[in-house]
């Protein structure tokens, strides 16, 4: 399977294509219009509100809270308050779960995504949100290991080996940096030698593992169990 050209929104007001709502009882679909249209009534001050979109409609894929924001002030609100774990993901295959671990990135607020080994890669399964999210890329597993030294994040991998740890049992520290390795082959033994530990995720079927993009999304949601202040 040839990987796809990268595709991201060549604009910021540009939200992935509209959706057409399942066939009701009749068997005929009815077009289902995304986001919201142009303001109505005084339009809002201040300087985070874009002005196009007021006048054009907002059919992005935010939550409501961003209707109508500046690309620029959503990633600054964004980032008073990111959370304290990274996200990596290694990609010498042009591993096709990337754009997954993005976007699971986004809704649980990572500092930031790294992508470890080729820098190009699909950006599809994000869903543009790796417009609101920050994505450093690492050439090899030595210069994200040096990176991580430096910045002082200790590094651990997710995935099945005979040492892991449960991370259902597991003290995630508040910084940290959850490791994923492409699917089929895993993590690489480089990172797992740099991993302070390795945690693997239970599994109570007949396959042998799970998709790397939903294994991100577990782990990360379990840094959020741990650490994150829900709201009510």
């Amino acid at each position: 399977m040839t990987d796809p050209a990268d595709r991201s929104a060549s604009a910021d007001h540009t939200a992935p294509a509209d959706h057409t709502a399942p066939a009701d009882h009749t068997g005929v679909n009815e077009q289902r219009e995304v986001g919201v249209g142009p303001w109505e009534g005084p339009w809002p001050e201040g300087d985070h509100w874009d002005p196009e979109l007021l006048r054009e409609g907002d059919r992005r894929n935010v939550v409501d809270e961003y209707r109508y924001w500046r690309h620029e002030a959503i990633v600054a609100h964004l980032d008073a308050k990111r959370h304290e774990f990274h996200v990596a993901i290694e990609n010498w295959q042009h591993d096709f779960n990337i754009g997954t671990v993005v976007r699971n990135a986004n809704a649980f607020l990572a500092k930031e995504v790294h992508i470890i080994g080729k820098k190009r890669w699909n950006r599809r399964g994000a869903m543009v949100t790796d417009r609101y999210q920050h994505v450093r890329h690492h050439g090899s597993v030595q210069e994200f290991v040096a990176w991580a030294d430096d910045a002082g994040v200790p590094i651990l991998g997710v995935d099945l080996f005979p040492d892991s740890v449960p991370i259902e049992t597991y003290d995630l520290p508040r910084r940290c940096v959850l490791v994923f390795g492409q699917e089929g082959p895993g993590l690489s033994e480089e990172v797992r030698q740099a991993a302070v530990d390795t945690l693997s995720i239970a599994q109570f079927g007949s396959t042998r593992s799970i998709n790397a993009g939903v294994a991100a999304g577990i782990a990360m949601h379990a840094w959020i169990r741990q650490h994150a202040t829900i709201a009510h």
